[in-house]
């Protein structure tokens, strides 16, 4: 680092050259081998440009979760199961620059002031950081990598994690422009979801996704618009919101808007812009089950907006059109586990009317625990009002 001082804009390669100068001094005192040569090499260039010990995780397809705990270690996730690496950091300042480096280039701030905060790697991977005071043992640095190829619909029927009749009915609703939520857990696949479903929408329509960070991954789509929220400064000021970029969408002519992730009072601008004509959008959220998901959407809109809990019933029913639920299994595998009909909203019981379109039976274990089970349909879809227009039926 002290050679590379004199530097301000260096290249890659000039940093490779440094390197291999530095090795060249050393191995005349002391034999170093062919392959810890190159590891030695690969070592310091990621210590210097990218992640350090990190990117070697961030490089493999195999890892889908990264848990630094501070100096304590280091826990990764393969295959659904958690494990301690060998490696980890020694020193809390060179985690700390890690973590100045990951959000300074998605231009967000983490200090003591702001101490929590979420960002994105250029690969996609979803980062949340805390720092001190915060976290008591360290900064925490938690990364959720992506596959570098989008997962499709096809890959998820191979996987079993949805039935080819599912997915038939699926296309036709994305297709026909029905406004569709996702529900599921934390690491439920969510937004894997999403993004195999969005591939139906039509690619000559204009498309607009709305994100806390840019997680979507839409292929073949010409005409599209990605927007990302931004936290405000250390002064609080400059912040926009979900919210801020959904009221501006609704300027932008858009045929379909796709929310990451609704989680706060954005869900009042999300359901005022479904129920004045913007067909086809897709969002998702946390919730147990498509029932709590309901519940949890009138919370967060009692977060923005003081609305008698009726009002905000009928917005809800009117506007969403379909909640599937996806979940992880104790074997570890994700699964469309339910697809729930919103029938409108019932002023006699005030509450909103659904019906199970799909639903997950478990049929037992296989000898490795593996759980086998099918996507049985329990009822036929009511409302065919979108399908009929698009003439999908007669």
């Amino acid at each position: 680092m002290e050679s590379l001082e004199e530097y301000r804009e260096i290249r890659d390669d000039e940093i490779y050259r440094k390197i291999d100068e530095l090795i060249l001094q050393n191995s005349m005192e002391f034999y170093i081998r062919l392959s810890e040569r190159n590891a030695l090499r690969r070592d310091l260039f990621n210590s210097v440009r990218r992640l350090d010990i990190l990117q070697e995780l961030i490089d493999d397809n195999t890892v889908t979760e990264i848990m630094v705990n501070g100096t304590d270690g280091i826990f990764i996730e393969r295959a659904g199961k958690l494990s301690r690496w060998e490696k980890c950091f020694h020193s809390v300042e060179k985690l700390e620059d890690i973590a100045q480096q990951i959000v300074g280039r998605v231009n967000r701030i983490v200090n003591e002031s702001v101490p929590i905060v979420d960002a994105r790697l250029e690969n996609g991977a979803r980062v949340n950081i805390v720092m001190p005071p915060v976290a008591l043992n360290g900064p925490i640095i938690t990364i959720r990598r992506f596959p570098d190829e989008p997962i499709h619909m096809e890959q998820l029927i191979r996987w079993g994690s949805v039935s080819q009749e599912a997915v038939d009915f699926l296309r036709k609703l994305v297709r026909a422009g029905y406004n569709i939520f996702i529900s599921g857990g934390t690491g439920s696949g969510k937004t894997t979801f999403m993004n195999a479903l969005s591939n139906y929408i039509p690619k000559e329509e204009r498309i607009i996704t709305i994100e806390d960070n840019a997680e979507l991954q839409l292929q073949g789509v010409t005409n599209l618009v990605r927007l990302e929220a931004r936290s405000a400064s250390t002064e609080g000021r400059m912040e926009v919101s979900i919210r801020d970029l959904i009221k501006s969408s609704l300027r932008m002519r858009p045929d379909r808007i796709l929310i990451g992730e609704v989680r706060g009072s954005e869900a009042i601008d999300l359901l005022q812009a479904l129920n004045t004509g913007h067909d086809g959008s897709i969002s998702t959220g946390h919730a147990n089950s498509p029932e709590d998901m309901l519940a949890r959407l009138e919370t967060m809109v009692l977060m923005g907006l003081e609305m008698p809990l009726p009002a905000i019933r009928r917005q809800i029913a009117s506007g969403i059109d379909l909640i599937i639920h996806v979940g992880r299994l104790r074997d570890r595998s994700r699964k469309v586990l339910q697809i729930v009909e919103l029938l409108g909203y019932d002023s006699s019981s005030g509450e909103i009317r659904t019906q199970v379109l799909y639903e997950f039976e478990e049929e037992g274990e296989d000898e490795c625990g593996r759980i086998a089970g099918r996507l049985i349909p329990r009822a036929a879809l009511k409302n065919r009002r979108k399908l009929k227009r698009m003439g999908y039926e007669a």
